[in-house]
């Protein structure tokens, strides 16, 4: 004990010792919660953490939430910092005087639920160089509308704004106004990306005619004339919307619409092939995504059939991806249409293969096993992400077509979710395969269950680590899941998973505790859909070693991890007892 006191004493003298401004060299290249971690291992170290921190020109901490208390200290005064992105789940108005920096060009801050609008005006107040902006779930723990005014002194305030993304419902604010405080828009604003929106509201938006006051313009419109990038998740999409947005935007390159219907929409209220038609009048679209989630309602663009897609296809040449999802009506012969079409990107006669598809969203179709043969041959090789969520006529025999004879793939990412004919069998092929994926969704597929879990928690891939390249697992609502399945979400399997979504009435106090026992990894049992923001742009290749909990986590959770992994013990022991 005596030999190992003065080793640390001789490390210790060792680091205070080095240069201070070597250190501080070291320290720059680190992430927060690492420069945290250090500052507390000596004296020396904390005295440089304290100093760089005055100077560092971006702070990302997104992996925890810290309260006001320990952020406080983290942010002081610092005309360098033109980066700030954080979780703000645990703060409030109080925390805006030390979050809001005159000198930031780049600000992201996720779940505000508890801020006012007033986080709006005061971004326009104090941030006028901002140049891109997040904000994400403002004000939804308030059960109150943000005023109008908020967002009007956020547009007229950040004059050089390039990116603005949203993510909460702006529906929350005055729709009688909404369209002339978007006038007082930055005219640099080339990407727009709204959490919820209504399509009317849209329409209303982008429409020439919003009023006299305003000058007519035929080649360019009054309001967001340099939009580029326009991602909206909307209540229904209709031919109205599209129309509007094709002939308002002139620049657009980037087409993202997504729709959750509460109830059948009427034809008025809906997307038909007359709609399809009108996408893309101008030739510039690169990305393309059209998809009816099922949040409320199990829906379709039941209005849209091959036909659709065969005259949308007349205007393809230049798109680089496409997403379509909740396209019921159309077969295989409308997919073999579009990939047709975007083939002359490349010059080729017949499809072969694709080699800049990244993203294919097939949600809802009406694909076949025998479909996805199509698909090994001509893009398979590509692909990044492959989603075939709500596909109903797919079986465990999809997981062969795709997969079976491929060497070395892309593929990272696979939404599998929704499929009522995927059992065990297929997860065992996918296992099999050795892809090493880094997300997998397989929720809602109700002949999926514990021997799933443990072919993938077994499973090897190149590092020779069970599960290890899986950081998104959503298992829930899988009709065959048990504890059983719990005992192999512990260490040593899946090391880098950070999001794992599960049914919560399973066992609650094995899930709680299997929360607690993994600080990193975020369990969702109510049935949210599951991954970091998509639009953050943070490293997200982060991993965390479970078996060294750093100084930094402890001080943040202020949880005994021992303790915990103990608790998933007890909690199996309890439910062995149950049984």
């Amino acid at each position: 004990m005596e030999e190992e006191e003065e080793e640390e004493v001789v490390v210790e003298a060792s680091l205070d010792g080095l240069p201070s401004a070597l250190v501080a060299t070291i320290m720059t290249k680190l992430d927060i919660a690492s420069i945290c971690s250090l500052a507390s291992t000596s004296s020396a170290l904390r005295s440089c953490a304290r100093h760089i921190l005055s100077f560092l020109p971006s702070f990302h901490l997104l992996d925890v939430a810290p309260s006001a208390h320990f952020l406080r200290p983290l942010l002081p005064p610092n005309p360098y910092l033109t980066a700030l992105k954080l979780d703000c789940a645990r703060l409030d108005d109080s925390a805006i005087a030390f979050l809001l920096k005159p000198s930031l060009h780049h600000l992201s801050l996720h779940n505000c639920a508890d801020f006012s609008g007033r986080l709006l005006s005061e971004i326009g107040t104090r941030c006028s160089d901002l140049r891109s902006l997040y904000l994400g779930s403002v004000a939804e723990n308030r059960g109150r509308a943000i005023h109008i005014s908020d967002l009007e002194e956020l547009l007229s305030g950040c004059s050089h704004l390039e990116a603005l993304i949203l993510m909460f419902d702006v529906s929350l604010f005055l729709r009688h106004n909404f369209a002339r405080v978007w006038a007082s828009a930055s005219e640099k604003l080339t990407s727009l990306e709204i959490g919820y929106i209504s399509s009317v509201t849209v329409t209303e938006l982008l429409s020439p005619n919003l009023g006299a006051h305003l000058p007519s313009n035929p080649v360019q419109p009054s309001i967001l004339p340099s939009i580029q990038k326009l991602c909206l998740n909307v209540d229904y999409i209709t031919d109205a919307m599209i129309g509007t947005i094709s002939k308002g935007l002139v620049l657009l390159i980037h087409l993202d619409l997504q729709d959750a219907p509460l109830i059948e929409p009427r034809i008025t209220f809906d997307l038909t092939n007359a709609g399809l038609q009108q996408i893309n009048q101008l030739g510039r679209l690169k990305h393309l995504s059209l998809v009816r989630s099922q949040e409320f309602l199990i829906t379709y663009f039941r209005r849209v059939n091959d036909l659709g897609l065969l005259l949308m296809a007349d205007k393809c040449a230049n798109l680089e991806s496409i997403c379509l999802g909740g396209f019921c009506r159309v077969t295989d012969t409308g997919f073999k249409t579009i990939l047709h079409s975007c083939s002359r990107l490349y010059k080729l006669k017949a499809i072969g293969t694709l080699p800049r598809l990244k993203i294919l969203l097939l949600d809802g179709s009406d694909i076949t096993d025998a479909g996805l043969l199509y698909l090994r041959s001509s893009v398979i090789s590509s692909l990044y992400a492959l989603s075939l969520r709500g596909c109903k006529r797919l079986t465990d025999k999809c997981i062969t077509a795709l997969f079976n004879g491929c060497c070395v793939l892309e593929l990272r990412e696979l939404d599998l979710s929704n499929l009522p004919n995927l059992s065990d069998n297929g997860v065992l092929l996918l296992a099999k395969s050795r892809i090493p994926f880094f997300e997998l969704r397989m929720r809602q597929c109700p002949l999926i269950g514990d021997t799933a879990v443990m072919a993938l928690a077994s499973m090897l891939v190149d590092d020779a680590r069970h599960g290890s390249s899986l950081r998104l697992l959503d298992l829930y609502n899988c009709g065959g899941i048990t504890p059983l399945a719990f005992r192999w979400l512990k260490k040593p399997y899946f090391p880098r998973l950070k999001w794992l979504g599960v049914t919560g009435n399973v066992n609650r106090d094995m899930v709680d505790a299997l929360a607690r026992s993994r600080p990193f990894l975020h369990v969702a049992c109510h049935g949210e859909e599951l991954g970091a923001d998509p639009y953050d742009t943070s490293d997200g290749l982060y991993t965390h070693d479970y078996d060294d909990v750093d100084e930094f986590e402890q001080w943040l959770l202020e949880a005994d991890i021992d303790s915990d992994y103990e608790e998933v013990g007890d909690a199996e022991n309890n439910d062995e007892m149950v049984v």
